[in-house]
C-alpha cells in the first residue's frame, strides 16, 4: 500500500524526557514513561489510577506525585511540574528533519498523555509540521485501543491502510496494525544515542 499519512508517538519517539534526577534513576524513569501497563516499582495499589492516568489530568498529577514521593524524590509536586515543563523535553536530533521530509503528507501525533504537549512543539518551532494532535486525555481512549488510531486517520482524511504509525512501543503503538496501518518501531534511548532513526524511517516513505 502507498503511505499517504504518518502518525507519530510523542514520548520516546519524537521527544524524550531528559532530567538529571531521572537519568540517574532508571527504575523511576521507566515508571514515569511506561506507555502501557503497570511499570515495575509502582505500588500495585495504585494500579487503577495508573491505568487511568493518561485519561485525566488530575489523576495524572496525583498518581505521578505519589510515585515520586514513594521514590523519595524531594519536593515531589514541584518536581512533577518540572516534568511537564517544555524545557525538560528534548527532541531527537532528527525529529525536525524527519517531519520536514514528510511535509507533503498529513501528519498526526498520537500520544498516551495526561497533559497538553503542544507547548513543547511550539518551543521547538515544530507545531506547523503537525496537522493533528490526537491525545488520549482529550480523546478518552488510550493506545493500543484502535479507536485512537482511527480518530487520527479520520482527521487526516486517510484510509488506515495508507498510514504509517511510528513509535517506541510495539504493544501500545503497534496497536495501529489492528486497523490496517503499517508500523515501525524506534528505540526510546537517550537522544544522544539515536541520531537518525526517525529520518531513516521517513526516507522509506515516497513523498
Amino acid at each position: 500500500m502507498t503511505i499517504r499519512a504518518a502518525l507519530f508517538d510523542f514520548s520516546g519517539t519524537l521527544f524524550r524526557l531528559e532530567h538529571p534526577e531521572l537519568e540517574s534513576n532508571g527504575d523511576l524513569m521507566r515508571a514515569l514513561t511506561s506507555p502501557v501497563g503497570l511499570a515495575e516499582g509502582v505500588d500495585p495499589e495504585l494500579a487503577d489510577a495508573w491505568h487511568r492516568r493518561d485519561l485525566d489530568p488530575d489523576v495524572h498529577r496525583w498518581v505521578h506525585v505519589k510515585v515520586l514521593n514513594d521514590a523519595l524524590v524531594p519536593g515531589a509536586e514541584a518536581f512533577y511540574d518540572q516534568l511537564l515543563d517544555p524545557e525538560s523535553w528534548q527532541p531527537y536530533p532528527d525529529t525536525k528533519a524527519a517531519l520536514e521530509h514528510l511535509a507533503d503528507i498529513p501528519l498526526a501525533v498520537v500520544s498516551n498523555i495526561g497533559w497538553d504537549i503542544r507547548p513543547i512543539f511550539e518551543r521547538h518551532g515544530l507545531t506547523h509540521l503537525v496537522d493533528e494532535f490526537v491525545l488520549s486525555y482529550e480523546e478518552g481512549v488510550i493506545k493500543p485501543d484502535p479507536k485512537i488510531f482511527t480518530a487520527a486517520c479520520e482527521r487526516l482524511g486517510v484510509d488506515p491502510r495508507n498510514a504509517l504509525m511510528v513509535g517506541d512501543s510495539a504493544e501500545a503503538d503497534g496497536g495501529a496494525e489492528a486497523i490496517g496501518c503499517s508500523f515501525r518501531l524506534v528505540n526510546p534511548v537517550p537522544t544522544s544515542d539515536r541520531p537518525n532513526a526517525l529520518l531513516d524511517v521517513a526516507r522509506t516513505i515516497p513523498v
